[in-house]
């Protein structure tokens, strides 16, 4: 059985008016264009299709609001780090994604990042604008299967030093299913706390 039986797309929204009412608990996934944040979504919601995936990166231009139920949602944001959109489109994106932020309802981050790569200085100032001291930030460094074990444990090793503290790592991977049910306690930890302190 799903651990979250009740997951449906709720809206997507192109600018903080169209938000949802700001109460309840959000968790936001974010990531560097293409880094596998859709593929995560889905995966750890065990819905094939909820977010929509595609191989063009920064297909996700909206926010895009999905519930778990129970006054309970994910917020998938645009991915960044991607030149490739237009740029009246790019500039909406910012002051979109800064309407967030101030949310009470908004308890917490899920960073999807390409452990290939690894956490990149775009991805340590998202983290700084989540403000790790208000909310709980869980880093998933993705498409871990692309790398041999050791390869892996040396990624995470550096995300950890590299984090100092300020959220919490594992290594992930949609495709092979590694790291699914770590995700998912996770992210059912994040809703309870925030819940808690609603």
């Amino acid at each position: 059985m799903s651990r979250f039986p009740d997951v449906s797309f709720m809206l997507s929204a192109a600018a903080g008016a169209q938000f949802p009412p700001d109460h309840g608990v959000e968790i936001a996934f974010a990531g560097r264009s293409n880094a596998g944040k859709s593929s995560a979504i889905n995966v750890i919601t065990a819905r094939h299709a909820l977010a929509r995936t595609s191989k063009t990166p920064g297909r996700t231009r909206l926010l895009n609001f999905f519930s778990l139920g129970a006054d309970r949602r994910i917020v998938d944001l645009p991915g960044y780090g991607f030149a490739e959109g237009p740029r009246a489109e790019r500039a909406g994106w910012a002051p979109l994604i800064d309407a967030l932020r101030p949310r009470e309802s908004f308890r917490g981050l899920f960073l999807v990042v390409d452990s290939r790569r690894g956490l990149a200085d775009a991805d340590l100032e998202l983290i700084e604008w989540a403000d790790p001291v208000r909310r709980r930030i869980h880093v998933l460094l993705a498409k871990a299967d692309k790398l041999t074990r050791a390869e892996g444990l040396k990624t995470q090793a550096q995300a950890v030093a590299a984090l100092k503290g300020k959220a919490t790592v594992q290594l992930f991977s949609a495709l092979r299913r590694i790291g699914i049910e770590g995700a998912q306690e996770r992210l059912e930890s994040f809703l309870e706390a925030g819940k808690d302190s609603v």
